[in-house]
């Protein structure tokens, strides 16, 4: 009875003064609790004398890996775990492997001479690894008989379990330290933003003493379709695209599927709803969830973080989303363009600059607080501006992907023209600053009153939104939208802190050898102007002007790719520490192997469809342009022969891309001619209608949670 009345005293109180009362969130305890950080990491190093804080210094490498070793081998345990890898991401993965990592698991475990079960885990063992590093793709970096793969742990990124293991997140390189994975040239290039970015904004009077970060946000879209019409599909299950296809009836010409609700009757909201789940174990705050504007997309988006930890934690959403649909009776597309004429997926890169203890530099309020300097802002913005500018090639190359060959430009993706959007208040108050004025940036708001009782007057920003912008600024974070949906965005990211590290230092030299910060801003603002664009990059007329104003305009991703290597970008990335002449060259030719062999799949792919669907069900039906499409097949047949025939990897990708983008376009056409006359019933390929409709064409099945007949209701009254 006391104990109740103090709990009435209590709420009481905190009622008073407005303190909430939290509801329970007993039932989210698992929540977390496979990722070795924090409060959890805590609690398993105290019973070996240390505590979280060994983790926050990289050095514990050296000075307590045993320690370390010893908790994650308890923490393992005691969640069912007995395996570990060192998990990694070697180059030329996106799109093509499975979770786009590399891993060797291995027991924790080991008899000892009485044949009794012992740890065998220890620091040596969590902190470096060897493998062989013989058939990953390297682009030369390695010859056949230097086959050393050699693994460090990435102190960056915590420790997390799945299932059975335990992952240890890392870096990836040859015998002599060269990088054969796209983890460590990142991290050279947070290194880059930190060290340079310190000198600029200690100039600008921030307390840099934390260190400098980049965090990001990606948005993940993907589509889902019925498994059973997924293996009706030889070219979604080898390639991620349908390479023919009529269209359907019906696409997305009314806008119906955007954000509308997620139906019980499909197992989509179930799926989505286990993915959710299995993430926010793992400690990735997959928070939101919705339909996208083509017919059987969806997205996800988590909770922003430091770029190396929310690259990791993609992968491993990208790797759950397809395993969880598998049980669920659903296919995950995360190829950036499945099916023609409907949107395709992106990630939107969300990407901003802070200090470790949080405060954000892109964002003008915060920064403003921090150093009491109103000029501070206008020259952060500045060195962006220069570097989107000046490197736009390289921006464009991060994101050259064999599936946003066909996304970039069309109705979901911004062209291949590389500008930013900064909005009208942004715009005009750096004009202001670049002619001399010294105002403080303020952001305007607009009210907009419904004319009604029940919906009070409330407050927008001034800005809209500007989707067709590759690079639009949104308060606080810049937002790279043309970013593929199944990247690996570690390039996209080491692209980003490398080019405007390479600015924040080039402004802090000047300033400090005596210049004015603001000088030296408005310098490069006059110099730069050109890249800010706020109007519809859609408009061809506009595409024109930006191409006149000389902005990087790439539309070939082949040609993009090799921008990796050209003098001023190679001198760039050596003068960060970033890439070396040899490993940017490496990359180059592993991308366009990369796409050559994507696109050698497409066409044996669709060669196999010829003979073995296409070609029998127009002979079946005795309709269809038969001659034409046996005509297809020498062609294909030839085109494969001289790729394999070119002598380098660029000749063999401007091959591939014109088989791709010009000869498979034309075949294309032949294919869906044909699928337009023969019968339904002689058609052994699932079509556009059946794939991309799960609400209306999705397999009978009991939604979750919902009685299976209304026998099983109570009574209600009239029934």
């Amino acid at each position: 009875m006391m104990l109740a009345n103090a709990a009435r005293h209590l709420a009481k109180k905190n009622a008073a003064v407005g303190v909430r009362s939290m509801a329970s969130l007993s039932q989210f305890s698992d929540f977390g609790k496979t990722v070795f950080t924090g409060k959890v990491a805590d609690e398993y190093l105290a019973k070996h004398g240390g505590s979280k804080e060994i983790l926050e210094d990289p050095t514990w490498v050296t000075t307590h890996a045993d320690t370390v070793a010893n908790a994650v081998f308890d923490w393992a345990l005691d969640n069912g775990a007995n395996v570990y890898c060192h998990w990694f991401q070697p180059l030329g993965a996106s799109g093509v492997r499975h979770g786009q990592s590399g891993q060797v698991q291995n027991m924790m475990l080991k008899f000892n001479s009485d044949n009794e079960v012992v740890q065998d885990f220890k620091g040596k063992t969590l902190v470096k690894g060897e493998t062989d590093g013989s058939s990953y793709p390297n682009g030369g970096l390695r010859g056949t008989h230097q086959a050393g793969g050699y693994l460090a742990v990435d102190t960056s990124s915590p420790i997390f379990l799945r299932g059975d293991t335990i992952f240890i997140p890392s870096v990836f390189v040859s015998y002599y330290g060269a990088a054969l994975d796209e983890k460590t040239p990142l991290l050279r290039a947070n290194a880059a933003i930190d060290k340079h970015g310190q000198r600029l904004m200690s100039a600008l009077g921030l307390d840099v003493s934390s260190g400098i970060v980049t965090n990001i946000g990606l948005e993940q879209e993907i589509f889902l379709i019925e498994r059973e019409d997924f293996y009706r599909r030889p070219d979604l299950q080898l390639t991620g695209r349908t390479l023919i296809g009529k269209d359907a009836p019906r696409g997305q010409e009314m806008c119906d599927h955007y954000m509308a609700p997620l139906s019980t009757s499909t197992g989509a909201l179930a799926c989505m709803q286990e993915i959710q789940d299995e993430c926010w174990k793992m400690g990735i705050p997959l928070k939101t969830r919705h339909r996208e504007v083509a017919p059987n997309q969806f997205e996800f988006a988590p909770l922003y973080g430091t770029n190396t930890t929310q690259i990791d934690q993609n992968l491993m959403v990208m790797q759950i989303i397809e395993e969880v649909a598998a049980k669920h009776g659903l296919a995950a597309l995360l190829q950036e363009k499945p099916f023609n004429e409907v949107n395709g997926s992106g990630k939107h890169n969300n990407w901003s600059i802070a200090t470790r203890d949080g405060v954000n530099v892109l964002d003008p309020e915060s920064v403003l607080e921090a150093t009491g300097n109103d000029t501070s802002f206008p020259v952060i913005m500045a060195a962006v501006i220069a570097a989107v500018d000046e490197h736009g090639d390289l921006m464009r190359m991060a994101i050259a992907s064999p599936g946003n060959d066909f996304r970039l430009g069309a109705c979901e993706a911004p062209p291949a023209i590389i500008s930013t959007y900064l909005g009208g208040d942004m715009t005009n108050y750096l004009e202001a600053f670049m002619n001399g004025s010294e105002a403080k940036y303020e952001p305007g708001k607009k009210t907009l009153d419904l004319g009604t009782r029940e919906v009070v007057p409330f407050q927008v920003p001034a800005e809209d939104r500007n989707r067709t912008s590759p690079f639009p600024y949104g308060g606080g974070r810049f937002e790279f939208r043309a970013v593929g949906s199944s990247q690996n965005v570690s390039m996209v990211n080491t692209v980003l802190n490398t080019i405007v590290a390479e600015k924040f230092g080039e402004f802090a030299d000047r300033i400090e050898a005596g210049e004015a910060a603001a000088d030296v801003a408005r310098e490069a603002l006059k110099k730069h102007w050109k890249v800010i664009f706020n109007g519809n990059n859609y408009d061809e007329a506009m595409q024109q002007e930006l191409t006149d104003r000389g902005v990087w305009r790439i539309d070939s991703g082949v040609e993009a790719t090799a921008r990796i290597t050209a003098e001023k970008n190679v001198a760039l990335f050596e003068k960060m520490g970033v890439l070396t002449r040899e490993e940017c060259e490496s990359r180059q030719d592993v991308l366009h192997d990369h796409y050559a062999g994507t696109v050698e799949m497409e066409a044996l792919t669709l060669i196999d469809m010829l003979n073995h669907h296409i070609i029998p069900s127009c002979k079946n039906s005795g309709v269809g342009p038969l001659e034409e499409l046996q005509a297809l097949l020498p062609v294909l047949e030839g085109a494969i022969a001289e790729i394999h025939a070119a002598d380098t990897s660029m000749k063999k990708a401007e091959l591939a891309r014109v088989l791709r983008l010009e000869t498979m376009v034309e075949m294309r056409d032949v294919c869906d001619a044909a699928e337009k006359v023969v019968p339904a019933s002689d058609w052994t390929l699932a079509t556009y209608k059946e794939l991309l409709f799960l609400d209306s064409h999705s397999s009978t099945q009991e939604a979750p949670g919902f009685p299976s007949d209304m026998g099983d209701y109570p009574d209600m009254p009239g029934m």
